[in-house]
């Protein structure tokens, strides 16, 4: 019985069709692969397929545990592959005390996130994803950043999933037809997936990311380690339109800080040439009444 469906699904973003008319169906065990170039509309793909991505037309039934998808699902870049472990098991509901149980394939578990390579981000994606122990699995670009040697590495990996029952979903430029039992190709490049799309599928993730920061502070002994938290995703972002309104007036403020200045000098100066001439004056006058 497939544990996800697809049928006749499309995203439409104004008068432009991302992909449509899409029809594919995953069976436990099966690996499905999303192929196309560049800028094709596989991230999209993948992301309304995991249920993500708000249809235009169609259906999805079933859903999918996102592993690595950039911008979506990257990781934290100051929180250790362990303490990602221990944020997804909050996350689903799971004692994080079960984190030194999990099986990392391989990884560091000291590493932090913005040390990471391509491939080290995919296998915390797919160690992560499977702590919600899914039906289906989804990755992003498992071709992306890997030499030959780990690319071998990870879809052997993802035949391990596979055969322990879990259908895959990956996207790819290519793939050897050998290693899927689907694979879906998309057309050209001449359309790039929105950006707003990609916020719109992580808001749910921010979401749960707090509430398990909150949790993991709630159950953090006294006086604990000394990193710094996290930052706050939500806080990084452009400046706000206030702020880019302000910015010229600032400018035209210091730049009128100078000519004010100089001519209070110049006021100055007069008051003082002034003052000298009077002076003189009274002195020439007592002179005068003197004599």
């Amino acid at each position: 019985m497939p544990v996800l469906t697809a049928t006749g699904a499309g995203v439409r973003r104004r008068r432009r069709w991302l992909f449509r008319n899409l029809d594919v169906t995953a069976e436990p065990g099966e690996i499905v692969a999303v192929v196309g170039p560049p800028g094709s509309g596989r991230t999209t793909v993948l992301l309304a397929l995991a249920r993500r991505f708000k249809l235009s037309a169609g259906s999805v039934v079933g859903s999918a545990a996102l592993g690595y998808v950039p911008d979506v699902t990257s990781p934290e870049p100051v929180l250790t592959v362990l303490e990602h472990v221990r944020e997804r098991l909050l996350l689903v509901g799971r004692s994080p005390r079960e984190a030194v149980e999990v099986p990392l394939l391989g990884l560091d578990p000291t590493l932090k996130g913005f040390e990471l390579s391509p491939y080290q981000r995919q296998v915390l994606g797919l160690v992560l994803a499977r702590l919600e122990n899914p039906r289906v699995v989804a990755l992003d670009g498992v071709d992306e950043g890997l030499d030959r040697r780990e690319s071998l590495s990870l879809w052997g990996l993802l035949a391990d999933v596979a055969a322990d029952g879990i259908a895959v979903v990956v996207t790819a430029r290519e793939v050897d037809p050998a290693r899927v039992s689907t694979s879906v190709r998309l057309g050209g490049a001449a359309e790039q997936p929105p950006g707003p799309a990609l916020e719109q599928a992580d808001d749910a993730r921010l979401r749960e990311r707090r509430v398990a920061r909150a949790a993991a502070e709630l159950l953090a002994p006294a006086g604990g380690g000394d990193e710094p938290p996290p930052p706050d995703p939500e806080a990084e972002g452009e400046p706000t339109e206030a702020a880019v309104q302000d910015e010229p007036a600032a400018q035209g403020e210091s730049a009128a800080e100078p000519e004010a200045a100089a001519e209070d000098e110049a006021a100055a100066t007069d008051e003082e040439t002034a003052e000298d001439e009077e002076t003189a004056e009274d002195e020439d006058a007592r002179g005068e009444e003197k004599s």
